[in-house]
């Protein structure tokens, strides 16, 4: 007969030691990332996540957190609801098939980004830089160039005021009618209104056919074809429910580059239209018309806010 083994007193005191270590890191652990945790399942670092619950009921009635901002190559299938609202917004009289020419988008570039990526650890801070004139001698080049992301958006330009604009793109909204050429480590975040947009690109980068959507287009433009991507025509949608309130016929590229950033990133600068983005809890308001709109040229957050022009910090020429 084989012989039992045995423990002795003290293997069983390693072994308890052992196992409640175990549990102690174990427990640690979930506890650390639970607390951590951004609502809508990436892991946020930062004091304050901008896109944090419970803390206005304006903004939890508007956030849906689940809302995918990018097509991918397995969620381009749009709802008959969604792609009979999109293929209104700029109707074509034959349209091509939706599906085939995202395909052929796919074939041209990897077309991938991080933004999706759920993160482990860290603070993703984002400026949104607009396009209106406010930023011309503030001297914010160097507060813009310190965010992880710098969004831009349709003509803006940086060269001759990078002391007030920053020189950093790390992404840049824009459709066919708005498009310029782009620094190779640049994406582009293509804002469809119609197939035609989406068909643009692609001929933009390989055979320059299509040279007129509703009105003159560049033929060809320089960017990087392996950093393209697309806005999701859902999310567009959903932006002009939940955040527009269905007002005007389409929301602005500011209002889709500022929506976006609140679901990719943890801390976002420059809002043309939320200027309580990071405001601390106690600060933060429920607005009606204009959040702060009793109290003349507060700091609210990190970027100051003027009541009299209601445009805060991070807006370009």
């Amino acid at each position: 007969m084989i012989p039992y083994r045995i423990i002795t007193l003290r293997g069983i005191r390693i072994l308890t030691t052992s196992l409640l270590c175990l549990g102690i890191f174990l427990c640690s652990y979930t506890y650390y990332y639970s607390y951590n945790a951004r609502w809508d399942g990436r892991l946020c670092h930062c004091e304050r996540c901008v896109s944090e619950l419970g803390l206005s009921n304006w903004f939890d009635k508007r956030f849906i957190p689940d809302h995918i901002p990018l097509l991918t190559r397995t969620n381009y299938t749009l709802t008959k609801e969604t792609r009979n609202w999109w293929m209104q917004l700029q109707k074509e009289r034959k349209p091509d098939n939706l599906s085939q020419v995202i395909a052929k988008l796919f074939e041209l570039g990897r077309g991938e980004d991080n933004l999706l990526i759920r993160r482990h650890r860290g603070c993703r801070t984002c400026a949104v830089v607009g396009n209106s004139g406010n930023l011309l001698g503030s001297r914010y080049g160097k507060d813009i160039d310190t965010n992880e992301i710098v969004f831009r958006m349709n003509q803006a330009v940086t060269k001759g005021f990078q002391q007030d604009v920053g020189s950093r793109t790390t992404h840049h909204f824009m459709y066919p009618e708005s498009a310029r050429d782009l620094e190779n480590n640049t994406h582009v975040i293509l804002i469809p209104f119609k197939v035609l947009d989406i068909k643009w690109i692609i001929s933009a980068l390989t055979t320059g056919e299509v040279t007129r959507t509703y009105k003159p287009v560049k033929r060809r433009i320089k960017v990087n074809k392996d950093k393209i991507l697309v806005y999701h025509p859902h999310f567009f949608k959903y932006v002009y429910e939940n955040w527009n309130q269905r007002h005007g016929r389409t929301p602005s590229t500011g209002m889709l580059a500022i929506i976006f950033a609140l679901h990719v990133c943890d801390q976002v600068k420059g809002s043309p239209v939320a200027p309580w983005l990071e405001c601390s809890p106690r600060k933060r308001e429920d607005p009606g018309s204009i959040p702060g709109q009793d109290r003349q040229g507060e700091t609210l957050g990190k970027f100051p806010y003027s009541t009299q022009t209601h445009t805060p910090l991070f807006t370009q020429q």
